[in-house]
């Protein structure tokens, strides 16, 4: 039988806010265990949370880009539970009147467009951190407790993890362009837990469904979910029922198991936050944070292809890192050549990016450096060779391109008699090369070009080497 895969997303985003969501604490990544804590985010008896505004102004940006609706009158809610990195006992989540409803996502499938529906998104705040060590013991960090962060829950729309993947790097794109979130799947601001379900081909009733928690990078997501379809298509086969249950990733074994049965909303017995009044946002507020966001990703690939007039496959690679996009921006607005300036990006940039195993936001290299590289070559003062090697020297040593230049004697010889010499002693040595020329060879001219610019190594104009060669041949 063939067997359609069913899937919807919750994925968690840290907020890159100064302070948590209910005190002062820094919510900073990080830190020596327990030392960003309060008595408030540890879960004293007693205490009272009070509101961080700027998570409500992230979570609305979020919403706003995302393509939602904003609740005008929103609450938050307990959400209880106990785990051990949990100190009250209860999470401050919301469940009856999420800030964000009916967004969306496009993206790229087999049958074109795509639409994505995100069924809403709301603020809560993250837990602590579990520390499990060699000898069996766990220990508790709780500097994470009380990080703002909001939840964004898709509808049931992907069928197939590569939709997924597509869906998870446009929102990460997003929130990073916003602002709002760094995104850093190896520190844990941002996860997603995946639901997911199979169904006959055909059929519209939904099956039963598993949840897979706290999935932490895109590999992991994409294997989980081909593993979790197939063990659940393998269980239908044989006349077997799935069980409606959480179930844990294991990267090492490529393989999940259960954890436990799973949790619906009753189970965690909600009510309304009675320490927190309600959040009433007015049109005036939305008017005001929506004319304040950036040029997202889409628009960026638009305004690039129409006033820098760039091809499709370069703004579709410098607008696909926020600090590779970020680099370009600033080193545009001190280049006059934007296709030459993506070139250098593109080319060698990204080349000494992966062969240093960088990330984009530690290139060692700044936009005035590379703009100083890309002018030099342009006014013909090095050639694009040295130019590279040049480049390598900024990555590498820190130097400042022109006094490297000039320090090493790299520019480009302006004496033509010296070009005119090499190329007469070329052609003196190489007989049988000028003699291939003559009799039609283009590579043989070719040949005494590369050798005149190695008699004068590398330093001169390939443009004057080439003139002054066919002058002497004729």
């Amino acid at each position: 039988m063939n067997w359609e895969t069913v899937i919807g997303l919750e994925v968690h985003a840290e907020l890159s806010t100064k302070t948590k969501i209910f005190c002062g604490c820094s919510a900073e990544f990080g830190g020596e265990p327990n030392t960003r804590v309060c008595e408030i985010c540890s879960g004293m008896p007693g205490v009272l949370p009070r509101l961080n505004k700027s998570v409500v102004e992230f979570a609305v940006k979020a919403g706003l880009a995302l393509n939602c609706d904003i609740t005008r009158l929103t609450q938050f809610d307990r959400k209880n539970y106990f785990y051990p990195d949990l100190p009250k006992a209860y999470q401050i989540s919301q469940l009856y009147l999420p800030l964000c409803r009916n967004g969306y996502i496009e993206i790229d499938s087999d049958g074109g467009k795509k639409r994505i529906g995100i069924h809403e998104i709301h603020m809560e705040e993250d837990a602590g951190k579990l520390i499990h060590s060699e000898n069996g013991g766990t220990l508790v960090d709780y500097n994470r407790c009380g990080v703002p962060l909001i939840e964004i829950v898709t509808e049931p729309d992907f069928r197939s993890s590569g939709e997924v993947i597509d869906f998870l790097e446009k929102l990460k794109l997003i929130l990073q362009y916003l602002s709002v979130s760094d995104c850093k799947m190896q520190e844990g601001s941002m996860r997603a837990d995946v639901n997911l379900s199979v169904r006959a081909l055909g059929e519209t009733e939904l099956g039963t469904r598993t949840e897979m928690k706290n999935l932490s990078s895109f590999r992991a997501i994409e294997k989980a979910i081909e593993f979790e379809a197939d063990r659940q298509s393998a269980l239908l086969e044989n006349g077997q029922r799935i069980v409606q249950e959480t179930r844990r990733w294991d990267e090492k074994l490529n393989k999940n198991y259960s954890m436990r049965s799973k949790e619906e909303a009753a189970d965690y017995k909600y009510f309304p936050e009675p320490d927190l009044p309600p959040v009433e946002i007015d049109d005036a507020y939305i008017e005001g944070v929506k004319n304040n966001l950036p040029e997202l990703p889409e628009q960026k690939k638009m305004r690039y292809i129409s006033q820098l007039s760039l091809p499709e496959y370069d703004t579709a690679v410098l607008t696909g890192d926020v600090s590779l996009m970020s680099f370009f921006e600033r080193a545009n607005g001190l280049c006059t050549d934007a296709k030459e300036l993506s070139n250098w990006i593109l080319g060698e940039v990204l080349r000494l990016k992966r062969e240093n195993a960088l990330q984009s936001e530690e290139i060692p290299l700044s936009p005035e450096s590379l703009v100083s590289i890309i002018n030099m070559v342009k006014s013909g003062k090095i050639n694009r060779n040295i130019g590279k090697a040049v480049l390598e020297k900024v990555f590498t040593d820190g130097v400042e391109p022109e006094e490297y230049v000039e320090n090493n004697s790299l520019g480009l010889l302006s004496d033509a008699s010296a070009v005119t010499a090499a190329a007469e002693k070329v052609i003196a040595e190489n007989s049988k090369a000028v003699a291939q020329y003559k009799g039609g060879k283009a590579n043989a001219f070719q040949f005494l070009v590369g050798q005149t610019m190695k008699a004068l190594g590398g330093k001169a104009p390939v443009q004057q080497v080439k003139d002054a060669l066919s002058n002497l041949l004729k």
